[in-house]
């Protein structure tokens, strides 16, 4: 299957490197792919540039977001929430019919740590990019742990731990769920449709706090019944 990756940071390189290595031809997607192959620094996040992981990873190939939504077949958010609309509406004339996997949070760090969420309660940004793009297929999940479980769950407890997804079309939500097990998981929970968003995202204020007593981010959430 042809994915397009859209971010190229920490998570964008996870997702990207996992499904690449499951046989998928991945495009990660970017505002101006030679600005970001000439950075040389680490960025926000620590995250090496984005050049040392294409040469390790030849298989991968970078686009503009619109370039690699345009090939693909399913589309994966990995941009940060603050970039994601912006991101897809670069990317407009490319989604229609297409299922996107939204695994960004609304974090706004702007005041410092703990960041607070631009969105909540009545709201959230999968259904504001569900809103935006009507004809896409969106499916919230991945986004309530660190990008190393992502996509080796198995690396915490043996992948004892569940994840949630949530979206308006049951098909999509089948066939990323499908995807989420051949990543390693397999306790995958629906929980209806995208306006549930809204949970797993302001999860994050727990994420965040818990990261901060625990300092590391390899933890996860297990629901028992």
């Amino acid at each position: 299957m042809k994915v397009a990756v859209l971010g190229t940071g920490m998570v964008g390189q996870a997702l990207a490197g996992k499904l690449a290595e499951l046989g998928h031809a991945v495009t990660m997607g970017t505002r101006d792919p030679k600005a970001t192959l000439a950075r040389t620094a680490p960025d926000g996040m620590g995250t090496a540039p984005l050049k040392g992981f294409l040469d390790a990873h030849p298989q991968v190939k970078l686009a503009t977001f619109a370039d690699a939504a345009a090939g693909a077949e399913l589309l994966v958010n990995a941009t940060s929430g603050r970039g994601a609309l912006e991101a897809l509406q670069l990317a407009k004339e490319h989604l229609a019919g297409k299922v996107l996997i939204d695994i960004s949070n609304p974090l706004d760090f702007s005041k410092g740590m703990p960041p607070t969420l631009t969105v909540c309660n009545t709201d959230s940004l999968g259904e504001q990019l569900q809103r935006a793009f009507p004809a896409l297929k969106v499916v919230k999940t991945l986004n309530t742990v660190n990008a190393h479980l992502m996509v080796n769950p198995t690396a915490l407890a043996g992948g004892a731990h569940t994840m949630f997804v949530c979206g308006d079309d049951a098909a999509a939500k089948q066939q990323v769920t499908g995807l989420l097990q051949r990543f390693g998981w397999t306790d995958v929970l629906d929980l209806g449709g995208i306006a549930n968003a809204r949970a797993t995202e302001m999860y994050l204020a727990t994420w965040v706090r818990l990261y901060g007593t625990l300092k590391t981010p390899m933890f996860s959430i297990k629901v028992v019944r």
